[in-house]
């Protein structure tokens, strides 16, 4: 999805959930609730995932630095 569409999708879930914190609390409010704070966390996700550069990420991961575990140390 382009980065526009996801934030308005963004922006509706927000709506939505100030909407839902209004009405008087139930069980199913509460489900509605967790669904859609659930959803939004999801498309930002995917939002911040087409933010990123995959090529420098890449980069990094091959030059990144290798941990020390106390075990290596120990090895013969």
């Amino acid at each position: 999805m382009k980065k526009d569409v996801l934030r308005k999708k963004i922006l509706q879930k927000e709506l939505e959930i100030k909407k839902l914190h209004l009405q008087p609390k139930s069980e199913l409010i509460n489900d509605l609730l967790n669904s859609l704070i659930l959803e939004k966390a999801i498309l930002k996700k995917e939002l911040q995932n087409q933010e990123t550069n995959i090529v420098i990420d890449k980069i990094k991961k091959f030059f990144q630095k290798k941990e020390k575990l106390i075990c290596d140390y120990f090895k013969i």
